[in-house]
């Protein structure tokens, strides 16, 4: 699926849902189904800054040349935001990540359901995600030596 059809669900989904306390389950549900980062990367260089909480992301590329994003955070609804972002972001080029416009998280209303804080973060994220696929782009236009 394109990253816009995966947003497209998201949406539908999210109106599938009466009001917010049920988006706030669903979220968390997505957080406790995120695949997790390597403990290996679970270190401060992974951390995103600008999180209140602490997130860890790493951004691997399989064989097919796509990014493969994993990540963790100790609190329930950014693992969920985070689970949010990398199920639309992971399994495309680097190009599409770092190119991709995330209108998703306006239309579901995310933004406006967050803390001011945790709205920081999340752009935090968003950021740092689009600049893993920058420098894995970058990385792939490389020469082999």
């Amino acid at each position: 699926m394109t990253i816009n059809e995966l947003q497209e669900d998201i949406i539908t989904t999210f109106d599938f849902f009466g009001d917010w306390m049920e988006k706030y389950e669903y979220i968390i549900d997505l957080g406790k189904n995120l695949e997790l980062i390597d403990p290996q990367y679970k270190t401060d260089d992974y951390l995103i800054k600008g999180c209140q909480s602490k997130v860890w992301l790493h951004a691997g590329v399989d064989n097919s040349g796509k990014v493969v994003f994993t990540a963790d955070s100790d609190a329930v609804i950014t693992k969920g935001i985070i689970a949010l972002l990398t199920q639309v972001l992971s399994h495309h080029t680097p190009a599409e990540v770092a190119q991709a416009d995330l209108y998703f998280i306006d239309k579901i209303g995310l933004k406006e359901h967050l803390s001011p804080t945790r709205s920081n973060g999340l752009l935090s994220m968003v950021k740092q995600m689009k600049l893993y696929g920058l420098a894995l782009s970058a990385k792939a236009a490389e020469p082999e030596k």
